[in-house]
């Protein structure tokens, strides 16, 4: 799919949440100012993105607090601020406002977000973040695994929203491994399940990508780890970041988002 101009819209696929945190990690590998996380937040927007995804980090290696004001201030769709469920950030959330808030799992000496929130294990806690940010107007969401105590120890904790982590899925599938795939599939599906009957908006994210962006030897007509999640009817989000800002280095930013926005629109409208 070539971007034309035109804006991808089908009412009926997942919303595209775009991850700028790796725009804003280039930027700190020099220090400075370029390339500026807002300008691709913004650029992102006019491709049709739906949401801006970004998470300020305790080590803030690549979101700023100055990025944050900024993405509230000039972002146009709903920002989703991705935090851990630390004092800091909730009182940082709270002053800034923002629409959406996905609450994650953070350790510093991590490359990525590594596994999903106890929410069993820390209910207390959990229940009391949803609480207050519910408070100051942002939607929450909890970010997880696709586990039938979580999720329902979400529901109890009062988040109206969770984000399944679809990282073990996004790896089996560049790995060609179809046994973990399938298995890890049917994980997610029956995550999707228990999150509907309990009345959860269900939100996917973590190591999606589109199979043109396979290494040689793989068949690029292979259905892609964003299809297969998109393809979930119950799947109102997708939130992805690493993979499309890598291939926005070969294609350039707003194709990159038309190619995902069309990968999820084809696949749930298949």
């Amino acid at each position: 799919m070539t971007f034309s101009g035109t804006l991808l819209t089908d009412l009926n696929a997942p919303l595209l949440g775009v991850n700028i945190d790796h725009v804003a990690t280039v930027r700190n590998a020099r220090g400075g100012v370029f390339p500026d996380p807002v300008r691709a937040a913004m650029l992102a927007v006019e491709a049709g993105a739906d949401i801006i995804t970004f998470h300020l980090r305790e080590d803030r290696r690549h979101i700023r607090d100055e990025d944050v004001v900024r993405l509230k201030q000039q972002v146009p769709v709903p920002i989703n601020f991705e935090a851990a469920v630390t004092d800091e950030m909730l009182d940082i959330i709270e002053r800034t406002r923002p629409e959406h808030v996905c609450l994650v799992p953070e350790r510093r000496q991590e490359v990525t977000t590594e596994g999903g929130l106890d929410v069993a294990g820390q209910f207390d806690r959990m229940a009391a973040a949803c609480a207050r940010l519910a408070a100051a107007g942002s939607r929450v969401s909890l970010f997880i695994g696709a586990d039938p105590m979580q999720i329902e120890a979400s529901a109890r904790a009062g988040a109206p929203c969770v984000e399944l982590h679809t990282g073990a899925l996004a790896n089996a599938w560049w790995a060609g491994d179809q046994v973990a795939l399938q298995h890890e599939l049917a994980r997610l599906r029956e995550g999707v399940r228990i999150g509907r009957s309990l009345g959860l908006r269900t939100h996917a994210g973590h190591g999606l990508a589109l199979s043109s962006d396979l290494p040689d030897g793989r068949d690029p007509s292979e259905p892609s780890s964003t299809a297969i999640v998109a393809a979930l009817p119950d799947v109102s989000e997708l939130h992805i970041g690493h993979a499309l800002i890598g291939r926005a280095v070969f294609v350039g930013l707003r194709q990159a988002i038309a190619d995902f926005k069309g990968e999820a629109i084809r696949a749930r409208t298949a």
